[in-house]
């Protein structure tokens, strides 16, 4: 029953160009209380000693930290990935890798939503936002078929609409939202979840 539970609170999230001022106005918006752990992949320089999580944390009132190997997953805590690591969830538990790029980049976001995706189930909210390539389009299709559900940022709110498109041109993507709906979405569908059956 526990993790079934936990199942229904996890959101993760996919950014690359333009995904930080997108992150900060979805992280800006979720509530300190949101009972779900948030893991975002924002696509970086692998040689990047990343203020992210710093910067986000003084425009959201959810803790916001940098992943590390093995660290639990709370509640109300907003996970950033480490640049040049893939990041997924085995279970409860954060791990990081230096498996090959997917998508040419690693971090990769279809790496954490496929495994949040067969970890967590019907749980899991996955979001893609501003930014280019594909990465995230191929977790979605996981999400889907694992009974989760998926949000994309619209055309006329994306700094690049890249990514967002493939992952809508795939079928699956379950809302299409401007910027400033995607956090209440979130925190409706967490709550449902959270207090359904």
């Amino acid at each position: 029953m526990g993790i079934e539970k936990r199942a229904r609170r996890v959101v993760v999230i996919a950014a690359s160009a333009g995904g930080i001022d997108a992150l900060v106005q979805v992280l800006s918006r979720l509530p300190s209380d949101l009972p779900a752990a948030v893991l975002i992949v924002q696509h970086l320089r692998s040689t990047s000693q990343t203020r992210l999580p710093e910067y986000l944390g003084i425009h959201s009132t959810l803790q916001v930290c940098l992943a590390k190997d093995g660290m639990p997953m709370e509640e109300g805590v907003a996970y950033v990935a480490v640049p040049g690591q893939h990041l997924r969830v085995n279970n409860e538990r954060l791990i990081l890798g230096m498996e090959p790029p997917v998508n040419y980049v690693r971090p990769s976001a279809d790496v954490l939503f496929s495994s949040a995706a067969h970890t967590f189930g019907r749980g899991v909210i996955g979001v893609v936002l501003s930014g280019t390539g594909s990465d995230g389009a191929s977790g979605c299709r996981e999400i889907k078929e694992n009974g989760g559900l998926t949000i994309a940022q619209d055309e006329q709110t994306s700094f690049c609409f890249a990514m967002p498109k493939t992952a809508i041109d795939t079928g699956v993507i379950d809302y299409v939202l401007p910027l400033s709906e995607i956090a209440g979405k979130i925190v409706a569908l967490v709550r449902k979840n959270t207090d359904g059956p």
